[in-house]
Formats: structure tokens, sequence, C-alpha cells
């Protein structure tokens, strides 16, 4: 595996930052100063490349509310284990309102924190005129600010394959700052539409697609292949369906191997990974135990917060190789549960602390795979998600289906590759579908216990947009009169 980067925290204020190294000694810490002398050489630029990323991380990696893991936790996914700690008992019952501490304040504050020290970098980048550096630092900046926006857009707005007046409802502020603008710290700009975020995003990816670097710029950091694997997640989700193609063929990233699958996990190989988010493992102090969002371990026992929902792990086929991947039998006061095997640890560790993996090559073939489909190229859909299958069953067996099956088989091997990542409300979502739980099926390992307080979210309900938080209303007088609605 490539070394793991060094991040520096930054802190970004409206008249100026502050920085403390995070994990390593090579790069001094600086106190507060002017942006525009600091940013004077490629390597002050990249500490605060780094600032932003580690908000990014931050946002995914959260051990009570990261990103990584409330999309499934609102989904149906997983269950409530009912002895573990309840923890995010309101969002697995749908019951999150803006004033809810957690994944709400959490999402909104981290993402603009990235987006702020993106516009940083940004806003300095003349000072690097004529340095071969320019253009790759550049591209990273352009490419964590739609990333950022991104996030909050499917977060807290409607995705524009959603329904028919998504596009002109409400998305969220895009935060845009350009060479030598410092932006005005008084502003209280107000939110655009789901339509002008999306333009904006692209945008962003699109330009830093011609200017970022195809050799990597070290693990946790974006690269070429980085900037086209988000471009197809998002043309997808805006229903650019051609160009959700052309980008995911973009992506030179191989797949795992079934062999390789499961050191993924652990990070003992970054086989099939095309961005992720580092974590140093080396101390305590090291980072987010990302993984205890779904269990932990303790004298023996797996306290489980969440576990795999019962239907959902049984319809996984023995020769899949993420069945094992998915799941181990976890204990707890004499009860045995589909407990959560992703995201445990490095190998002989149960921390939960782990690098977060935001893009596997796998989804880019599964995005290219539903949008062959959604343009009606049926056959080439089932010849790419033949190649993903090929790569995930033992003995494989070439799918054969049409149309309707076809489509469900490309949205159950989505489910399957990405469950507990951090997609599965959102496909539930960009889909314009419900959410169904069974009503009957209980947390313990053979559907007894406990069954979910909130079987159901009706395609179309307010729930699906989070709220704009408290705070945020309460700070920005034009944000208090857009609310999203039903909060």
């Amino acid at each position: 595996m490539n070394n793991k980067i060094n991040i520096v925290v930054i802190l970004f204020l409206s008249l100026g930052f502050f920085a403390c190294d995070d994990e390593l000694n090579d790069l001094q810490p600086f106190t507060e100063g002017n942006p525009s002398t600091f940013f004077n050489t490629p390597a002050t630029f990249q500490i605060g490349l780094d600032g932003a990323y580690r908000q990014l991380w931050l946002l995914y990696s959260n051990p009570n509310s990261g990103l990584q893991g409330i999309p499934d936790i609102v989904s149906d996914n997983v269950i409530q284990a009912q002895t573990g700690r309840r923890s995010n008992d309101d969002y697995h019952d749908l019951r999150y309102v803006p004033s809810t501490l957690g994944p709400i304040p959490l999402f909104y504050s981290e993402a603009y924190e990235a987006i702020n020290g993106a516009n940083l970098v940004i806003g300095q980048i003349s000072n690097l005129d004529g340095d071969p550096a320019q253009d790759n630092i550049l591209g990273q900046a352009l490419a964590i600010r739609a990333w950022a926006h991104f996030d909050l857009a499917r977060i807290f707005g409607q995705i524009p394959t959603q329904s028919a007046e998504a596009n002109s409802s409400f998305g969220i502020t895009y935060l845009k700052v350009e060479d030598g603008d410092t932006g005005d710290p008084f502003a209280t700009p107000g939110r655009e539409t789901v339509a002008s975020n999306y333009v904006e995003i692209i945008g962003d990816l699109e330009r830093a697609s011609t200017l970022i670097g195809s050799d990597s710029n070290g693990e946790g950091r974006l690269d070429r292949n980085g900037v086209f694997a988000l471009l197809s997640r998002v043309y997808l989700y805006n229903g650019e369906y051609q160009k959700s193609i052309n980008a995911a063929n973009e992506i030179t990233t191989a797949l795992a191997t079934p062999t390789e699958l499961p050191d993924v996990y652990t990070d003992a190989t970054n086989a099939g990974i095309v961005i992720e988010l580092s974590i140093n493992t080396s101390s305590e102090a090291g980072g987010n135990n990302v993984g205890v969002l779904y269990s932990q371990s303790s004298d023996g026992s797996t306290i489980s917060e969440f576990v795999l929902d019962f239907d959902f792990f049984n319809s996984i086929d023995p020769t899949d190789a993420r069945r094992d991947v998915l799941q181990f039998v976890g204990v707890n006061q004499g009860n045995d549960y589909n407990a959560i095997k992703k995201f445990l640890g490095e190998p002989g560790q149960v921390n939960g602390r782990v690098d977060v993996k935001i893009f596997r090559s796998a989804e880019g073939k599964l995005n290219k795979a539903e949008a062959q489909f959604e343009l009606g190229m049926e056959a080439d859909a089932l010849t790419t998600l033949n190649e993903v299958r090929a790569q995930r069953y033992t003995p494989f067996v070439a799918g054969t289906e049409t149309g309707s099956a076809l489509e469900d088989a490309i949205q159950f091997e989505r489910r399957v590759e990405l469950a507990c990542e951090g997609h599965r409300f959102f496909d539930i979502k960009r889909r314009g579908e419900s959410i169904m739980r069974n009503p009957t099926a209980g947390d313990i390992i053979d559907g007894t216990g406990t069954p979910p307080e909130a079987p159901v979210l009706a395609a179309g309900d307010f729930r699906f947009q989070f709220p704009i938080p408290l705070a945020e209303i309460n700070a920005n007088p034009t944000i208090a009169g857009q609310q999203n609605p039903g909060y």
C-alpha cells in the first residue's frame, strides 16, 4: 500500500486560519496568518488541500454520525439491534428533526468546512503561476469543492431523477470563489435550485478533469481516476446517462477479485479502490473508529448497534464472495446476530479503525450498467453487469436477464456490492422509490426479535430530504425562510 499521507488539521476562519500537525512531524504547524502570504509554494498549497480532505474524512468517518453509515441506517440494509446502545435511534426510526444532534449538523458543517478550505486554495492559486504543480493543485481543489457540494445537495435537497419537480426545488448554497477572490465574510447567501447546483458541481468536476494529474497524488487524495469516478456518479444522479458511461470508461482501476475483496476491508490491499479517505492507525489518537457506528467488541461479545436486515442478508447467494465480506455471527446477551463485518478493523483488530472506501471500481461498472439500461442498451448493460458478477460468484454463470428482470438485477447487485458503505438511501431516493422494511422480521439472526419501528418511507415523503440544521436557520436570515418542507 502507499504511505499514509500527512493530513494537517486546518480551521478556517473568516479573517485567517491556523493549523496543527495531526499525524507526522515533517511539516511544521503554523498559526493565524494571511492566505495570500501563506500560500506561496506547492507544499503550502498541499497543506491547505489536506485540511480540506480532512474535513471530508470527518464527514464520512465520524464513529457516531458518519456519512459512511447513516444512509444504510435510514434505509433497509440494516436493522437496529436491541442489545446495543440504541445509537442513531431517531434516524433509523425516521424521526430526525432540525434540532437533532448528530448527523444533520455534522454533515452540514464538515462539508462546508471542506468547501471553505478548497476555496482558500482556489482563491490564491495565481501565486503558483508558472509552477508545474499549479494545474494539479487547482484540479484537486475544484474536485473537493464539487464533491462536498454534491454530498450537501443529495442530503439536503432532492436529486434530479427523484421527481418531476426536483430540478426546480431548493438545493443548497454553492459557495464559489475564483482566483484572487476571498469572498464576503458577511454574506448571507440563500439556497439555489437543484438544477443550478448540479450545473456548478459538474462544471467544477469537468474543469478538474482537465487539470488534475493522472499519477496518484498519494493515498487519500484525488487523481484523474477519482475525478472521473465522481463524474460517473454525479452524471448518473443527474440523469445524464451517456456522460455517466463515458466517465466510467475513463476509470482504469481494475475490479477487486474474489480473493482480494475480503482484504479490501481490512486495508490489507487497495485492490479496486478508486477513492478512499485514509486514517492513521499507528496510535490510539490516529483516527475515527468508523466501524463503531455498526458495532463494538467487548469481553468476547459483539455489541452490535445495527445488524444486517434478515431478508436482505438471506437474499445473497451462498456462492457470492460478498456474503462473507458483509456478515459474521455476532453474539451478545445470548443472541446471535447477522453482524456487519465490513469496517471491523485491520487484520486481527476489532476496533473499527479502517480507511473509508468512497468509490470502488465496482461502483463505476454498476453506474455504467444502470446508465446503459436507462438508454435502452440492454445487451451492453448485461455485459457490464456480468463483468462485476464474474468477480463475485464462484462458480460464475453469466446472467441472461432482459427488461425489468435486468433492471432488478442491476439494482440488486448494486445493493449487495455497496452495502454498508453509505449508498442505499441515495439509490432509493434518486430512483423515486420507497424504503420498504419487513414489518415482521426482527433483529436476531433467525428473523425473530424486534421488527423495525418504521417499516415504510413512501416515495415522495419529505423525510427523503434532511432538514437544514437549526443553527444555520438561526444564523442566516436568508436560509430561515428556505427550510425544507415538513420541518
